[in-house]
């Protein structure tokens, strides 16, 4: 059976006494219609004095939750993504104390992107592979009474992970009867990492199908579909480099490296060289086991330059 979650009524916590918004059965669709993280604060015509006035407690409004029949603790919610469709365009911002390189760009500063294509352009530099997926799924914390929704958790939540497109499927693990399944926080494009602390934020529309499994997972997992990136896979990748004892100090060092690489050989502001690395810039462990020192990697499709 199809079903639509009201659009008007969203949840900014985690919260056990939220109400349901609508009651499925198991394996049953829903259809979402979800606002930009903002919650409406930030438009197509907004400049970056606005990020001066946000009103952080409109952050992260998520549709649900969706209460699933027989689901129960220790139960495993099944997440079908079957649709997703961007609403035309998005934002991207670097935020004063946030992101991976807060010391680096302490200003605000903020880009609307056009969603309406298969790319969108930063500039006349580059052309940002559109790639839709939902950065908060999750389903309701045992106990949870006023929890933000960052950060993730075993339940899901503000994960922000860019291979839940269209055709994958997410596994959670049931905490609270009936599963209470939210989502919003949408992206048109992120890069593993989103280091800036933002992705492309745009409202979105979705379809998924819930279905309740009678086995136990410690959390999220999840099965994604061939390859994400298509338009920019098989292609030549740019890479640089952290190295140390410490992972998120290596991670810092490779994306600070990249930032540095960009505005030198691309003719990009630091500020859009560090907003390219946050939606196109994947994160790798490239290795763990050497002695105590770490590698971690940042690569760049250069195809995104073509």
């Amino acid at each position: 059976m199809q079903h639509t979650v009201p659009e008007d009524q969203v949840h900014y916590l985690w919260d056990e006494g939220n109400e349901p918004t609508l009651r499925i059965e198991s394996g049953d669709e829903i259809s979402v219609e979800t606002r930009e993280v903002s919650d409406g604060q930030i438009t197509p015509e907004s400049t970056t004095e606005v990020l001066g006035d946000l009103d952080v407690s409109r952050l992260y409004p998520l549709v649900g939750p969706v209460y699933v029949e027989g689901a129960e603790p220790g139960d495993t919610l099944k997440v079908e993504i079957l649709s997703i469709e961007t609403r035309g365009w998005g934002w991207t911002a670097i935020l004063p104390g946030l992101g991976l390189l807060p010391d680096e760009f302490p200003d605000p500063y903020l880009r609307i992107f056009d969603l309406s294509a298969d790319t969108t352009p930063l500039d006349d530099v580059a052309k940002i592979p559109v790639e839709p997926f939902f950065g908060t799924m999750g389903v309701c914390p045992a106990g949870a009474r006023e929890q933000t929704v960052m950060p993730p958790g075993t339940f899901g939540g503000n994960m922000d992970t860019r291979q839940l497109v269209q055709g994958s499927t997410l596994y959670l693990p049931v905490q609270v009867e009936g599963a209470h399944f939210s989502c919003g926080d949408a992206h048109g494009a992120q890069g593993d990492g989103e280091v800036c602390v933002t992705g492309i934020e745009a409202p979105m529309a979705g379809t998924f199908r819930l279905s309740v499994e009678k086995r136990t997972i410690p959390a999220p997992q999840w099965s994604a579909p061939g390859q994400l990136t298509p338009r920019v896979d098989d292609g030549v990748f740019f890479g640089t480099t952290g190295v140390g004892p410490d992972l998120y100090v290596c991670a810092q060092d490779a994306v600070r490296a990249m930032v540095a690489h960009l505005v030198e050989t691309r003719s990009l502001s630091a500020e859009d060289a560090y907003v390219l690395a946050s939606l196109c810039v994947d994160l790798k462990i490239s290795e763990i086991v050497d002695a105590g020192q770490y590698i971690v990697s940042a690569v760049l499709p250069l195809a995104v330059f073509a």
